[in-house]
């Protein structure tokens, strides 16, 4: 079963296009990411998914059955535009939103504690909102959004604003929450992000799917064109070669990126003749240069 369906689901803003037929699942229990450059599409899809706005045309379900006010009691969803009452304590702002998704008072004495100490804002409780940092506030929503233990939890940028101490720390929640069967579809246009935490990710641009899949099913259709080298001697004559597209010092090495018709045998065969040759590895595309190779240079306003 499906935690998310989206069946050819279009919508538009006046003449602007912003979801274009889109077709998206999402299978439970696991890691999903939702990429693409800013304005693609990715916000507008994941209001409709909460009903904040509606579909044009095209058909939405969770959990198998059509999106409805009972299914979305399951859904915790954390917005890019943060929203909490910034006069209100962080312990009274999680009580708050805890009653709302129908916690007690017990579960949330419970609970409470125990998520700040896991998130490190236990000496801030007493604190407003607004005297939180912006990495505090981050977290802060994070809460509220699992508070009631959703067994679908939807996060829009969630790793903007946190410093790398923090972004290792939602990973690890996130892992964890992946293991005790939880969904979790998160939207970024940070693309390790991604390659570190999904299960499965599918590429929007302009409203529309580019591709989707495992990481290894969509690595499987770029082929590799940069051939990490380490060698002897001068290597300046690389860039002349005529299958060479560019050379960028990493570390020790040169990542060698070839020209799209470039067969990397070739280039070993030149290098052997010109060099000696320590090490030679074509390397598989990132997801961040599978990303630019589509959609580079393409922009289209934020919605």
């Amino acid at each position: 079963m499906y935690a998310i369906e989206l069946d050819n689901v279009c919508k538009s803003f006046g003449s602007v296009r912003a979801v274009d037929g889109l077709s998206v699942q999402v299978p439970q229990g696991s890691v999903y990411g939702f990429l693409g450059p800013n304005g693609a599409g990715k916000t507008t899809t994941l209001r409709m998914v909460m009903d904040i706005i509606r579909p044009d045309s095209g058909t939405i379900r969770l959990f198998g059955d059509p999106a409805s006010a009972r299914a979305r009691d399951r859904v915790g969803y954390m917005p890019e535009e943060r929203g909490l009452y910034r006069k209100m304590t962080v312990t009274a702002v999680v009580n708050y939103f805890g009653t709302l998704k129908g916690l007690t008072t017990g579960q949330l004495r419970q609970r409470v504690p125990e998520w700040f100490q896991r998130v490190d804002l236990a000496e801030h409780a007493g604190k407003k909102v607004e005297e939180l940092s912006r990495g505090m506030h981050q977290k802060l929503q994070f809460v509220v959004t699992i508070i009631n233990d959703p067994d679908l939890v939807i996060l829009d940028e969630p790793f903007s604003g946190l410093d790398p101490v923090n972004q290792d720390m939602l990973r690890d929640i996130i892992s964890s929450m992946r293991r005790a069967g939880k969904t979790i579809l998160f939207s970024t246009h940070v693309m390790h992000e991604a390659e570190q935490l999904c299960d499965f990710i599918v590429l929007i641009n302009r409203g529309r799917v580019v591709v989707n899949g495992t990481l290894d099913q969509i690595r499987a259709g770029h082929e590799a064109n940069t051939v990490s080298l380490e060698l002897e001697g001068d290597t300046d004559f690389l860039r002349a070669l005529p299958m060479v597209q560019a050379v960028e010092p990493n570390g020790r090495r040169l990542d060698v990126r070839l020209r799209d018709d470039a067969d990397p045998q070739e280039l070993l065969r030149v290098l052997v003749e010109r060099a000696r040759v320590r090490a030679f590895e074509i390397k598989q595309p990132s997801l961040h240069e599978i990303f630019v190779r589509l959609v580079g240079g393409s922009h289209v306003e934020n919605l």
